[in-house]
């Protein structure tokens, strides 16, 4: 009987083992929303949101680009040096007169870079000066959670993947002798650690980080195709997406991928 039961107990405990396993390669690279924080939120622009296009991050026309209204400029402290570029967050005002009711929260993506005032108080008008952690949103984004009379609320945040359709977007800048790729439109985490090009007539060259969500290589890339690898900076999945730009690419151009992050 007791060999039995401990026979039982083994097949238990390996099944168990083996779920876990599996469990853990289903999840593997899949970014999961952290716990709820506090900050603050503050607009800028008007209800266009022309204010807004451009930015830190280097995306350009948000609309075109598939970003919309829905955005935000982060203070340095959540910025890390535009490498939170693309990220995305719940915000919903919190404690505030000026909250709207029934509303549990918005969602942006981090295009900007609401720089330091040091020449105001961080409690009085320097509302992005380290060490606080600060959104500046695109005014109608705002306004989904706040009435916009308020200048600023207290809101509670939380990072979350980011849902995109379709795949990543590559933007090409720079000339025959060094090329500057903005990342568009990434999945999952939203921003990118490390990247890589490929031509045909060439390995993987390893690109470094420009600004925002550029990454440029000093390489001779002409009249070949090219291939890009990409390392997610929140989950460190590595993905590579093969053959995104034809042998006659041109700078000023934008090449798709059906490829993206989980």
């Amino acid at each position: 009987m007791a060999s039995s039961s401990q026979s039982w107990s083994f097949s238990f405990f390996f099944m168990a083992s083996i779920l876990a396993i599996i469990s853990q390669q289903k999840v593997a690279g899949v970014f999961w929303p952290s716990p709820w924080q506090l900050a603050h939120a503050t607009f800028y622009g008007d209800d266009t949101a022309s204010a807004t296009m451009g930015g830190a991050c280097g995306y350009g026309n948000l609309f075109v680009n598939g970003y919309g209204t829905d955005t935000a400029a982060l203070s340095s402290t959540l910025f890390n040096n535009g490498y939170a570029c693309g990220t995305c967050y719940q915000i919903k005002c919190y404690q505030s007169k000026w909250c709207f009711t029934g509303v549990p929260f918005t969602t942006v993506t981090a295009t900007n870079l609401c720089p330091p005032n040091w020449s105001q108080d961080s409690n009085a008008g320097g509302w992005c000066n380290p060490p606080r952690v600060h959104f500046d949103m695109a005014k109608p984004a705002f306004m989904q959670i706040a009435q916009w009379k308020a200048g600023i609320v207290p809101v509670m945040y939380r990072r979350v993947p980011c849902i995109r359709t379709g795949g990543l977007r590559f933007s090409f800048q720079g000339n025959g002798y060094w090329l500057l790729v903005y990342v568009m439109n990434v999945a999952g985490g939203g921003d990118i650690a490390n990247m890589w090009v490929k031509g045909s007539k060439t390995g993987w060259i390893s690109m470094t980080h420009n600004w925002g969500s550029s990454y440029q290589a000093f390489a001779t890339l002409g009249g070949q195709p090219l291939s890009f690898r990409i390392t997610s900076y929140t989950t460190r999945e590595t993905i590579i997406a093969w053959n995104v730009a034809p042998a006659n690419w041109q700078v000023g151009l934008t090449y798709g991928t059906s490829l993206n992050f989980r």
